[in-house]
């Protein structure tokens, strides 16, 4: 048995046979070389599983190509914790199938880290990579924090920060934890199979877990209408995606005793603010009620049923 690697790298792809190659050779290309690469599929029906063997045959002593049992479609988080079950690293990084990164991406992820031990994850700004198709760069962007970055934001702040919308939320591709805060935390949330899996994830983790964010980009997120957020936004789930999230998020915070802290209020003013829903508010409120109906002393139920 090698000895364990520093990263491993949690790739997640369902019919990716376009871009899956490009994802693996940007973990290949990095300048760390103490990676290991899980390759996670949701139960493609395209070439992208004979892709993924390809690549774990050539490199066995670093690279796992790894399914659900019946080959099974569980969605991205139930995918994600696979990946996270079988990691071996000290951290774990995340690079979905049809996304890139850069080439220093794990070794300045790393150095940070290492150089802030009190953080448990470290994440940068992320390229929204348009030109991918075309070769022009005129629509590419780099996402902006919304703050003051390159310091580390003790819990839960970041996450009442995501909430209030004085932080934009990160991509996947840009994080990297250890890998024994992500398994402390309860990992992804495997209700949510494709939209709101990551914020779910986030809430989770930046509530007990402090995090460092960094000025610098080291990842491309390719822009697509084939993509799970594309196709996630032209249908018909995007209200009922958000209101689940909402429900989920009002017991979590209810089960940890948060009512009546800044937390709760901005997530409260997050339900009932212009970029939510009537119904999404009224969850919350609810949720309020039969909070404060059972009054503070009431033990609070099991948060994580969605």
């Amino acid at each position: 048995m090698p000895d364990a690697p520093r990263v491993s790298a949690i790739t997640i792809f369902l019919d990716e046979e376009r871009f899956l190659v490009d994802a693996i050779a940007s973990v290949q290309s990095q300048s760390l070389k103490q990676w290991e690469l899980l390759l996670v599929d949701d139960g493609s029906k395209d070439a992208s599983p004979a892709l993924a063997r390809e690549a774990a045959a050539s490199d066995p002593a670093r690279i796992r190509y790894l399914e659900h049992p019946g080959h099974a479609n569980l969605g991205m988080s139930a995918a994600r914790n696979l990946g996270l079950a079988a990691a071996r690293g000290e951290f774990v990084a995340f690079l979905d199938g049809d996304d890139v990164w850069l080439p220093r991406r794990l070794e300045r992820a790393v150095a940070l880290l290492d150089a802030h031990p009190e953080a448990d994850m470290a994440y940068g700004r992320t390229l929204y990579w348009k030109s991918w198709s075309d070769g022009r760069g005129d629509d590419d962007w780099i996402q902006s924090h919304g703050f003051r970055a390159d310091r580390t934001v003790r819990a839960p702040e970041l996450l009442r920060m995501f909430l209030a919308g004085e932080a934009a939320l990160p991509c996947m591709g840009s994080l990297t934890a250890r890998r024994g805060a992500a398994l402390a935390c309860g990992g992804f949330v495997e209700g949510f199979r494709g939209m709101y899996e990551d914020q779910a994830f986030l809430a989770r983790f930046c509530l007990d877990h402090a995090v460092y964010v960094s000025d610098e980009h080291w990842d491309r997120y390719r822009q697509h209408p084939d993509s799970a957020c594309a196709t996630a936004a032209r249908s018909d789930q995007a209200e009922p995606a958000r209101v689940a999230y909402h429900a989920w998020l009002a017991d979590f915070l209810e089960s940890r005793g948060l009512r009546g802290t800044p937390l709760w209020d901005a997530a409260v003013r997050a339900a009932a603010g212009p970029a939510w829903t009537s119904r999404a508010a009224q969850v919350f409120r609810r949720a309020l009620r039969r909070f404060t109906a059972a009054g503070p002393g009431t033990p609070s139920r099991d948060a994580e049923r969605s």
